[in-house]
């Protein structure tokens, strides 16, 4: 699976928008925003926050699925 579509599925399940996942993660909204869309993927740090994300919000999310 793309990590856009990761980040949209994360996103649908905890019913919040681009702009709380943001802000949940330390990013830019627009960061969330290309992501989501495929038009950029996150460095390693990014990455990491956001599996922590899932994890802490009990989001299944196959990290090995990238």
């Amino acid at each position: 699976m793309e990590f856009s579509q990761l980040v949209l599925q994360a996103r649908k399940i905890q019913k919040i928008t681009q702009e709380q996942l943001a802000r949940e993660l330390g990013v830019s909204f627009s960061t969330v925003n290309r992501w989501e869309k495929g038009r950029a993927n996150p460095n390693n740090l990014a990455k990491r926050a956001f599996f922590q994300f899932c994890k802490d919000n009990d989001i299944d999310i196959d990290e090995g699925s990238l």
